[in-house]
């Protein structure tokens, strides 16, 4: 059973006792979204929810929602490609030559212009702050501590980072401080969305290694591993690596006993403007909160900060963040601590503990607003990642690739990553686009082999949200490396199967019984993201 903050639950209750004698509620998990709206509708009338929990479309008429439904069904035919299936990122899809430029491409159908705001945007992902005060007042406001000096030196060409190597540092892979609430005050802030957990008193929510000049770090991650033997149904056999974390040089004193650590790898940066044009309606429709399958996919609830309503999580690895633009401000503040009109405070992650600097001065110019990266500097980094394009699948009509995806089909893993959806009527780019995330953006509960400890919001600390699939076959190809899951544990992706337990138990079970060219032909189907 789920705990009762699950969204569908906080449906039902507001629906009241008719729904739940309603005969058609016992088959909720699997209605449709069209069905879900119609049963729904009656009860939630007048209802004041905000928009991020909207149990319908109303962008489509129904002859639009009835062409939807049928386009996102999942397939039963498994002998050639799904029409479009190669474009798994609608119109926008990327058909440039595969190399390690795969992830950096804009979305084919921007405009001219618009290719110039993503240039621009390109810029300014790039760009090294420096730390204040330094003649190029403009790249002003570095820190005072920090993890990178840019965005791509975590997102490296756009796509995921890389763990370190046992006994060294890294800067694509950060260290999430929180505890858990500990007071009946603090569980009325986190029941009321307020906040999503609270950070380290002295070292606040994130570890930064790095300082400008004047000031030490907080301190360095470390990570060893255990080699852990599995045996395949075939008697192949698997060595997955765990990994076990720690710091080191901690500078201004120790943790909070009750801090937890969380390692989070950078993810892709492809996709991110189509993953926010998905109508919430239909993410919600493959939430389960009662858990009758083994599968109960739960969003994360969160605080939007610039309207203040309760809106879907789907960024993230525990789905904290409700869209791109808040996604860029949280990285500015607390990976490179610049201030944003979104996070105004100029000294990122400096808690109060931190005197020395909270002390240092900061890189805010008069004459370009009251931040240090201010509202032009916020569009264009936003729409150069709203508008990253998603590669084209390659050889989806091989025999070995559509055997695997048959596999893929019946092995249940499609019960959390869903494989398509079509876009909200939106952005113009991103507007009613059939998309192939493989992914349905919600929590699930992963076993107690992936999990941190650390809630986040909603999510438990065994939660994890199902990232995207699309772009994984590339990995290699733009990163130089094939490193997998939240922390990089997984060096292949059969190991990252193998990690999946709790809700994924049954799916993984199923390829580690499978006998080798059946395991292989999975690999292939992914492998062609």
């Amino acid at each position: 059973m789920r705990r009762p903050i699950d969204i569908l639950r906080r449906l039902r209750r507001a629906a009241g006792p008719l729904l739940l004698k309603n005969p058609r509620y016992q088959a909720f998990r699997g209605l449709s979204v069209v069905t879900l709206a119609a049963i729904l509708a009656p009860a939630l009338a007048g209802s004041s929810e905000p928009v991020g929990l909207a149990t319908s479309r109303t962008d489509l008429t129904p002859k639009d929602q009835a062409r939807v439904l049928a386009v996102t069904r999942p397939t039963q035919d498994f002998s050639k490609p799904e029409s479009f299936e190669t474009m798994q990122g609608g119109a926008g899809t990327s058909r440039k030559q595969v190399d390690r430029d795969a992830f950096s491409q804009p979305s084919e159908n921007i405009t001219f212009e618009e290719q110039g705001n993503f240039k621009l945007g390109n810029a300014l992902f790039r760009k090294n702050w420096v730390s204040s005060p330094s003649s190029t007042q403009a790249s002003d406001g570095l820190g005072p501590l920090f993890n990178e000096r840019a965005c791509q030196n975590c997102h490296l060409k756009d796509g995921r980072g890389r763990p370190p190597a046992a006994d060294s540092r890294t800067t694509s892979m950060f260290l999430r401080l929180a505890r858990d609430a500990s007071t009946a005050e603090e569980k009325t802030e986190i029941a009321a969305h307020k906040v999503l957990n609270f950070p380290d008193p002295v070292y606040g929510a994130q570890l930064q290694g790095l300082a400008v000049p004047g000031l030490k770090g907080e301190g360095r991650m470390y990570v060893d591993y255990r080699e852990e033997k599995v045996t395949l149904g075939d008697g192949s056999l698997v060595w997955l690596r765990k990994p076990s974390y720690s710091v080191d040089g901690l500078g201004y004193g120790p943790l909070d006993p009750r801090t937890t650590l969380s390692p989070r790898l950078t993810p892709p940066m492809i996709g991110l403007g189509l993953i926010e044009q998905i109508a919430p309606a239909d993410l919600l429709a493959h939430a389960d909160p009662d858990d009758r399958d083994g599968i109960s996919g739960k969003p994360n609830m969160v605080r939007d900060l610039s309207s203040g309503q309760l809106t879907l999580g789907r960024f993230g690895w525990k789905a904290q963040t409700a869209s791109i633009r808040q996604q860029a401000a949280d990285a500015f503040a607390g990976d490179i601590g610049i201030s944003t009109p979104e996070e105004p405070s100029h000294w990122g992650d400096c808690t109060a503990a931190e005197e020395a600097c909270l002390a240092m001065p900061n890189g805010v110019q008069k004459r370009l607003g009251p931040v240090e990266a201010p509202p032009p500097v916020m569009d264009l980094v936003t729409f150069y990642s709203q508008n990253l394009a998603v590669p084209a699948r390659r050889d989806v009509g091989a025999p070995a690739v559509l055997a695997g995806k048959k596999l893929f089909y019946e092995m249940g893993c499609i019960a959390c990553h869903t494989p398509k959806f079509v876009t909200m009527r939106g952005n113009k780019a991103q507007a009613f686009q059939l998309i192939w995330p493989y992914s349905d953006f919600l929590l699930h509960d992963m076993g107690p082999g992936l999990a941190d400890g650390q809630a986040v919001g909603d999510a438990t600390g065994s939660e994890w949200r199902t990232p995207p699939l699309w772009g994984i076959g590339l990995t290699k190809t733009v990163n130089g490396n094939a490193f997998f899951l939240h922390d990089g544990r997984a060096r292949t992706l059969a190991e990252a199967i193998l990690w999946h337990g709790g809700e994924g138990q049954k799916a993984r079970d199923r390829f580690a019984a499978a006998n080798t060219a059946d395991r292989d032909a999975l690999i292939k189907f992914l492998e062609s993201f």
